[in-house]
């Protein structure tokens, strides 16, 4: 029997073989994995939320607040892993969204998303604009033959759709907000992009920035080997990280600000929140969020941005 060979590794997440296979087992540190444990379903309301999966092509999980504002802003969230590693169900999601969608409150919608290198980009954008025709069909055709379904059509409002993502999830709201602008608002009807909120995007270059330079690595969740090795399998063959998917502005990729400004020049109105003091992707740690008070304060401070922009759209 040939044993198999590890041909490439990012460490702790994952391990590509020789003959193509992928094994995602956790070998971090073991303290980190209840975040990486997946949340079951339930029916019975638990901080102010239910949970419901939706089977499909992409499959989505449905976070269900319960409140009398109805009906209810539809957040679809996207969410991160540099392209490549996490899956929807994860605790580290479920803490932050359900939280989220209580606190809004809103109808969150995580998506399943197909994961490099076994489905390289655009995989993963063709998954989240397919959930977003998801949410169309289900918005002219109310008659859906799912319990969770039938669930969301009756609490949400169609008509004020948000993307929501983290890190490369964040690239993802971006690059479908684009993709369904190419069309026009009749295509869509009754349902409305009303809004797009990128959390933490990794939109980089081939570079590095003064940021990166300056990064002190001090979470398993981020550093720029484990991002370079990421990127590297996710994006196209061949691809630098100047690619659109990671660099939006093409190859110069200016700063965030002048990112901004340009959303502006299009005629998008564009806010920004900036968190002093903590890790990429803070929010996800529930850790940290119960033992560092500044991540608590930082992740709250999120939330109620939020909620805010949500409110105001």
């Amino acid at each position: 029997m040939t044993r198999k060979r590890v041909v490439d590794e990012v460490s702790g997440w994952l391990r590509v073989f020789d003959d193509g296979t992928v094994d995602r087992t956790w070998i971090g540190p073991s303290e980190a994995l209840f975040l990486m444990n997946p949340v079951q379903p339930f029916d019975t309301p638990c901080d102010g939320v239910t949970l419901h999966d939706i089977p499909g092509h992409p499959s989505l999980r449905l976070y269900l607040p319960e409140s009398s504002c109805k009906p209810l802003p539809i957040l679809l969230h996207f969410h991160g892993g540099g392209f490549c590693i996490s899956h929807f169900s994860w605790f580290m999601y479920h803490q932050f969204y359900s939280r989220l969608a209580a606190a809004v409150p809103a109808a969150v919608v995580s998506v399943e998303l197909p994961l490099a290198p076994e489905h390289g980009m655009p995989s993963a954008v063709d998954a989240c604009f397919a959930a977003l025709l998801r949410l169309r069909r289900l918005a002219r055709r109310p008659d859906g033959s799912d319990p969770a379904e039938r669930l969301l059509r009756g609490a949400a409002d169609f008509s004020r759709v948000f993307l929501i993502g983290d890190s490369s999830g964040g690239n993802l709201v971006h690059l479908v907000a684009a993709w369904a602008g190419e069309e026009d608002s009749g295509f869509w009807s009754p349902l409305r992009l009303a809004g797009g909120i990128p959390l933490q995007p990794g939109f980089v270059r081939s570079t590095r920035s003064r940021s990166e330079l300056e990064l002190q690595a001090d979470s398993v969740f981020f550093t720029l080997d484990m991002l370079d090795k990421l990127l590297a399998l996710g994006l196209p063959q061949g691809a630098t990280k100047d690619h659109p998917f990671t660099c939006p502005m093409g190859d110069a990729a200016p700063p965030l600000e002048k990112y901004c400004e340009a959303m502006k020049e299009a005629g998008k109105e564009v806010e920004v929140l900036v968190s002093g003091g903590v890790s990429h992707s803070f929010y996800l740690n529930k850790f940290t969020i119960d033992n560092d008070p500044t991540t608590a304060k930082r992740t709250e401070e999120l939330i109620v941005a939020i909620k805010d922009f949500v409110g105001r759209h």
